[in-house]
């Protein structure tokens, strides 16, 4: 019986480890939700024994239902006639499986039906998922739309809508972009009008490339003011599926298949205002992006956890010049280099969720506590974990995806010519990693949205504390190299400011980022290493790995030579 939780070590060592009993007490009010609802959690060890179970609940569902399925559903993937999107029927029975399990409505509050589980631990659940059949995670990880309903919605609203999201009647979509608008939300035309009489609000436009937007209840950015051009013209909207929202098509994709990518029609849909009128991109859709951001990391490193167990197994069983492949050194290297990136990226991703966790709990507490309660700790504390998670959110992504994409790939190498042929899984890997690092933002993209914190300095407190841990022995030596690689860090930061030039600053902002990665992460897994022994193999080659990819960033960032702008684009014209 596979059970993709209890086959997983370092995802069982990551839930066990991380600390995140501050974000639970906080989110479960001191445990008091315990005297209302028999589910709920009497102290922090009571609420990590119930993940462990429920998220072992879900492994088994995985591993068991939802991966032997995997292959039907990418052969033949949704049904679309007159309009109409039908799922197929294996994608219908694993929906089926997690709404019978309770897990449509993992982070909502306890009143509207949901478990009131942390980011993290639902971020777990997508991972897994993914891992199965990542189409599927697409559809499983939208309850980023409940938790948008849950957070700005109105008490009506709410009412309305999670209850039907905790059960798994109710499922949503993102609607944000359009034909024309891509990753540049300001320019969106979709227009909203509100009838002067009734107050009824009313949508007409188009949107592209929206994932299940065949849903039954739909988050729509839209122009609410008229005459607006930019971001602040726009605010957010509910509605839900009626004979004037029209699906004109779904799209032929490359992979993901399982899921529906829709084309819609808003022909005078009727909607309702979710949240203040103007804030629809400047803060809820911020909100979302965060979200989205950690729903497709986990979304990637399932895929590259399936590719790596795929091609390590299949190494161990291939033969040739009478022993099996994984015995070569130029295989067992791949191995273990796909192995060590898959926990890099794991370690980020949980640290940023972590940090989403807390941010999100004294976010609540700001917007909620009266003055006469409100301290200026909370208020440090809400401003901290809020720059930390713009940081670490576009970081992981970045990571996570690139490395899925890697990793799939030489997932296929692995196998040779059969990972190039369908009757193995390795190819579908590859097709389904390839959008993770174009959908929700570009990795280009989150350079974009990262480089500011990098600038700043954000990230510098916790790298501070992950410095100062009591390191010995190999641990030690490699703490040490990483302190080199900061103080190095530090002197290109300072570099590119007193540069003071834009076009050179933009240039240079991936490598910036990278190195940023390099070091936060090497510093996680000296962390984790100071827990487990055996891990210490795994931070000594990330660390050795990154070391000249680090140096070869520093070197091209204090170049100084503004003639590699001009260069690139002879390059290009040539």
């Amino acid at each position: 019986m596979e059970n993709y939780f209890l086959d997983n070590q370092d995802l069982q060592f990551t839930l066990n480890n991380l600390d995140i009993e501050e974000a639970v007490k906080l989110r479960e009010h001191g445990f008091a939700f315990a005297k209302e609802y028999d589910h709920a959690p009497s102290d922090f060890k009571d609420a990590l024994d119930s993940y462990n179970r429920v998220i072992s609940v879900i492994g088994e569902i995985c591993g068991e239902n939802i991966e032997s399925r995997s292959r039907e559903v990418d052969l033949c993937g949704p049904h679309f006639e007159n309009n109409t999107v039908t799922y197929h029927p294996l994608t219908q029975q694993n929906i089926a499986d997690l709404s019978k399990a309770g897990v449509m409505g993992v982070m909502l509050p306890y009143q509207y039906g949901g478990l009131n589980y942390p980011v993290s631990v639902y971020t777990m659940m997508t991972e897994m998922v993914a891992r199965a059949d990542a189409s599927l995670q697409n559809l499983f990880g939208l309850q980023d739309i409940a938790e948008t309903i849950s957070e700005f919605g109105t008490e009506e609203q709410k009412n309305k809508y999670l209850p039907g999201f905790a059960t798994g009647e109710f499922d949503g979509s993102m609607d944000l972009t359009e034909p024309d608008s891509g990753s540049d939300l300001q320019s969106v035309r979709l227009r909203a009008h509100q009838d002067p009489k009734t107050g009824q609000w009313y949508l007409n436009g188009m949107k592209r490339f929206i994932t299940n937007g065949c849903s039954k209840v739909h988050l729509v950015l839209a122009r609410s003011e008229e005459g607006s051009g930019d971001g602040r013209g726009l605010s957010m909207f509910i509605c839900e599926a009626c004979p004037e929202l029209v699906v004109r098509r779904i799209e032929d994709k490359m992979g993901i298949h399982g899921v529906a990518t829709c084309e819609l029609q808003y022909n005078n849909v009727p909607a309702e205002l979710c949240g203040q009128r103007r804030r629809g991109l400047t803060r809820y859709v911020m909100s979302l992006m965060n979200g989205a951001r950690i729903a497709i990391s986990a979304q990637a490193l399932g895929i590259a956890e399936a590719a790596f167990r795929l091609a390590r197994k299949y190494a161990s069983e291939r033969e040739q010049f009478k022993k099996t492949i994984d015995q070569f050194p130029p295989v067992y290297e791949m191995l273990a280099s796909m192995k060590t990136r898959i926990t890099a990226a794991r370690t980020l991703l949980y640290e940023a969720t972590r940090v989403v966790d807390l941010r999100g709990v004294y976010t609540h507490l700001c917007d909620t506590l009266p003055a006469d309660k409100m301290t200026q700790d909370i208020r440090d504390k809400q401003k901290y974990y809020n720059k930390l998670a713009a940081l670490l959110t576009p970081m992981s992504k970045a990571l996570s995806t690139e490395i899925a994409n890697s990793v799939a790939y030489d997932g296929i190498q692995i196998h040779g010519g059969t990972g190039y042929m369908k009757d193995f899984n390795a190819e579908r890997y590859a097709r389904d990693a390839r959008i993770t690092n174009i959908y929700e933002g570009t990795t280009q993209l989150q350079i974009v949205a990262a480089i500011g914190g990098v600038m700043q300095r954000d990230g510098a407190t916790r790298i501070k504390e992950l410095m100062s841990l009591n390191y010995s022995g190999k641990l030690l030596r490699l703490r040490d190299k990483i302190a080199v690689m900061l103080e190095k860090h530090l002197k290109a930061i300072a570099y590119d400011t007193d540069k003071k030039d834009r076009a050179y600053h933009d240039l240079v902002a991936t490598y910036l980022v990278e190195n940023e990665i390099f070091i936060y992460v090497g510093l996680l897994m000296l962390r984790d290493a100071l827990k487990d022994d055996a891990r210490e193999a795994l931070v000594e080659r990330y660390i050795l790995d990154a070391e000249p990819e680090f140096q070869k960033n520093y070197l091209k960032i204090t170049s100084g030579d503004l003639t590699l702008i001009d260069s690139h684009r002879d390059v290009i014209d040539y």
